[in-house]
């Protein structure tokens, strides 16, 4: 047991096993944890608890950073060891759960929870489980491959169980540049004016009078699902590289573009790899996640510098991280997510935003959330904080999917709306690109239906619009219709209209 990782005298003696940590756990309490998109997560307390919750009747409350690997979130909830989950999840098992009601989700604005758990809009923490690289002289820990809600939870929680990750180099301390806010009224500036200015420490303060155990643990992350780019993924990509070199050549943009963030996904790790092949120099990141294509503008040297809140990257990449960090490591920071994601800071670098969508409708209204109106997929996220503030808003989708296109990811009408068409400048599908601004409702419907709508739903969907326009509107309806393609789904199994003889 390397005990050189507790560098605090007091903690050495604090040293427990996954089951004994995971014993502190108790019914109906809050529990906060490290972890941002399966990176930084807790792999080893957790578990147990998830593992205990399977002979006992336990459930509590989880806040994360966003969603947790090694099938974390799919264990606790077979077990029944979840009674309320937030603020984002992925996994298939807790999604099931939580759409048949079995576990209550919240899905926030990952900008959000810190800000909530800070001003008592939620209940009070009563634990944190944090995952370190080491523990330094002063109690402090150096985080791992995110920040997350950490900091937040570490000055929050009564108790606090660490687990020291030694599959981590030591030398990841400076990475990280963590910071919290004074509490309202006495709000500061957030005074972050480039991706790569640090305002805080590159520890997670913490108060020694409420560690109660410390777990050794071995296992990396869990990878993420990188994807070989596809046609469709490829065409957006391209349609969108297309849309930036022209905003170059019209002066609107540098060949450096502004900072850009991007979601995860096939999608996202597609139009980022496509970077590499366009015109393009000094590229900087404002963003939530590190992926694989992040590390391939590293090494092209397309890309300088990127601040998100955690790595999540395929094994391959995240090995070759590993065995290269100090080549890496002056080329990013990780933050918690309340400042990554930070409207003041998002809106004042002029952040370019690339989200994936699950579809719009033809006005420009965008679901990120729900399949069908109801039935939730993973979270808003992030894509919220960075939509509604950036200086360009993209959303991306293909424009039908399942055999025979019997998806379409344009409708007259969603059923759900993350974000609304005030929020949305670009959209992008394989079909082409929609350039939304300074377009009016009904300038838009042509554009989108024109440029993004798959051929097999392009007539219907103009259809739809020349008789709601009969009925007049600035934005025109037919509400006894606008739900069609989903009912016909439900019923039929397609989106498409029966074609009569």
């Amino acid at each position: 047991m390397p005990l050189e990782r507790i560098r605090f005298q007091s903690y050495k003696d604090k040293v427990i096993s996954a089951q004994e940590a995971a014993n502190f756990l108790k019914d109906k309490m809050v529990v906060g944890t490290s972890g941002f998109t399966k990176a930084g997560d807790s792999k080893a307390v957790l578990p147990a608890f998830a593992k205990k919750a399977e002979f006992e009747k336990l459930g509590i409350t989880l806040i994360t950073g966003a969603s947790l690997g090694h099938n974390t979130d799919a264990d606790l909830a077979k077990n029944n060891a979840l009674y309320k989950r937030m603020p984002f999840q992925s996994d298939s098992s807790l999604r099931n759960k939580i759409n048949e009601g079995e576990v209550l989700f919240i899905d926030q604005h990952l900008s959000e929870t810190a800000e909530l758990l800070e001003n008592k809009h939620l209940p009070k923490l009563d634990f944190a489980i944090l995952e370190a690289t080491y523990i330094d002289e002063k109690g402090n820990i150096i985080p791992t491959t995110s920040v997350g809600n950490s900091a937040t939870f570490a000055h929050l929680a009564d108790k606090i169980i660490i687990e020291i990750n030694n599959s981590i180099p030591l030398n990841f301390k400076g990475l990280h540049d963590v910071y919290i806010n004074k509490k309202y009224p006495n709000r500061e500036v957030i005074n972050i004016k480039s991706s790569d200015d640090r305002i805080g420490v590159d520890y997670i303060v913490i108060d020694p009078e409420k560690v109660v155990g410390i777990v050794f643990t071995e296992l990396p992350d869990s990878p993420a699902l990188v994807t070989t780019p596809d046609k469709k993924t490829t065409a957006i990509a391209d349609h969108l590289l297309t849309f930036f070199e022209n905003e170059i050549e019209e002066g609107k943009l540098t060949k450096s573009l502004m900072p850009l963030q991007v979601g995860i996904g096939k999608v996202a790790n597609s139009v980022m790899s496509g970077f590499s092949r366009g015109n393009f120099e000094n590229l900087v990141m404002y963003s939530e996640v590190l992926q694989d294509s992040t590390f391939e503008l590293f090494d092209s040297g397309k890309m300088d510098f990127a601040s998100a809140s955690s790595i999540t990257v395929s094994e391959g990449c995240y090995k070759k991280i590993l065995k290269n960090f100090d080549q890496y490591k002056d080329k990013m920071v990780l933050r918690p997510q309340n400042i990554s994601n930070s409207a003041e800071v998002i809106r004042r670098l002029g952040i370019i935003a690339i989200n994936t969508a699950i579809e719009f409708d033809i006005y420009g209204n965008v679901n990120s959330t729900h399949i069908s109106g109801t039935k939730m997929m993973n979270g808003i996220g992030g894509s919220g904080d960075f939509a509604r503030n950036s200086y360009l808003s993209i959303f991306v989708t293909q424009s039908a999917s399942k055999e025979f296109n019997a998806i379409s990811h344009v409708v007259p009408m969603v059923a759900h709306i993350d974000h609304t068409e005030h929020d949305v400048d670009i959209l992008v599908t394989e079909q082409g690109l929609a350039d939304l601004r300074g377009l009016a409702p009904r300038e838009r419907v042509k554009v989108i239906i024109e440029n993004c709508a798959h051929p097999d739903y392009k007539e219907e969907l103009t259809d739809y619009y020349n008789r709601a326009c009969l009925g007049g509107g600035q934005t025109p309806h037919l509400l006894e219709e606008a739900f069609s393609f989903y009912t016909r789904f439900t019923k039929a199994g397609s989106m498409k209209r029966k074609k009569v003889n």
